[in-house]
C-alpha cells in the first residue's frame, strides 16, 4: 500500500513508517497541512493517515474536500481527542475509521488493511478463502458448497475477520465496526463475545477457527 502520514508529531510520524514500511507499505510523511493538500492533488494514496490533534478546523476541511473530490482515498483519521462528538465530527466529514491516541501499531496496521480492502469488497460478488465462499450480493455463506446459516451479526464479523484474516484484530477494533459509536460503552463487549462465541461453534466442526489472543484480540485462521 501507498500510505501518506500527515502529522506534526513527527517521532509518531516516523514510528508508523517504520513499522509500516516492515509490513512491505510505502509511507510518505508531511507535517504541513498545505504540503499535504499538495501531494494529495498530485499523487494517488491507498489510505491517508490524519492526524487531528494539530490541525483542528483545517484537518476537518482537508477531510471534507477529499471527500468532495478524490472520493476514491481511504482516510484513517488519529487525535489525541476520545470523545464520542469528536469521533462523531469526523466520520461525518468523511473519514472511514477513527484511532485515538495512545494505540499499539500493530492496530493501526490492522485498521489500515481494513479500509483498503473495503473499496475493492465493494466490487466484489465473491469472497473466496480455501473452501469458504461468502456471496457479497446475497450475504449467503458456504463451506464447501454447504449453506452456512448465520445471523446479519454473524455475517458481518464473518466478513470483517476474512477481509484480515491472518492479522490479530483488537476487540474494539471489533465493536466499533460492528456497533459503530455504541462501541464505547462497556456492555457492547459482552455482545461482541457472544456472537464470537455463536460464531466459533458453527465454523470449527467445517475446518475454521476464531482464534482468541490473549490481552490483543481475535484471528481468523484454518484448523489445522
Amino acid at each position: 500500500m501507498k500510505i501518506l502520514i500527515v502529522t506534526a508529531e513527527m517521532q509518531l510520524a516516523q514510528d508508523i513508517r517504520r513499522y509500516l514500511e516492515q509490513e512491505d507499505n510505502l509511507c510518505e510523511l508531511t507535517a504541513d497541512m498545505n504540503e499535504g493538500r499538495s501531494l494529495i492533488g498530485q499523487f494517488s494514496y491507498d489510505c491517508i493517515l490524519l492526524d487531528l490533534s494539530f490541525y483542528g478546523e483545517d484537518g476537518l476541511r482537508l477531510l471534507q474536500d477529499l471527500r468532495r473530490g478524490k472520493g476514491s482515498d481511504r482516510v484513517i483519521v488519529i487525535s489525541a481527542k476520545n470523545s464520542l462528538e469528536d469521533k462523531v465530527m469526523a466520520l461525518k466529514a468523511g473519514a472511514d475509521d477513527y484511532l485515538s491516541k495512545p494505540f499499539h501499531l500493530a492496530e493501526l496496521s490492522a485498521r489500515f488493511e481494513a479500509v483498503t480492502r473495503s473499496r475493492f469488497l465493494k466490487a466484489a460478488t465473491h469472497i473466496v478463502f480455501q473452501q469458504l465462499k461468502i456471496d457479497t450480493a446475497s450475504r449467503a455463506v458456504y463451506i464447501a458448497d454447504r449453506d452456512i446459516c448465520l445471523t446479519k451479526t454473524e455475517y458481518e464479523l464473518l466478513l470483517f475477520l476474512i477481509i484480515n484474516k491472518g492479522n490479530v484484530i483488537a476487540k474494539n477494533t471489533i465493536a466499533e465496526h460492528l456497533n459503530g459509536q455504541s462501541a464505547i460503552h462497556p456492555e457492547s463487549y459482552d455482545i461482541i463475545y457472544e456472537h464470537i462465541k455463536n460464531l466459533k461453534r458453527k465454523l470449527v466442526s467445517e475446518g475454521y477457527r476464531i482464534k482468541s489472543v490473549y490481552g490483543s484480540g481475535y484471528k481468523f485462521i484454518a484448523c489445522v
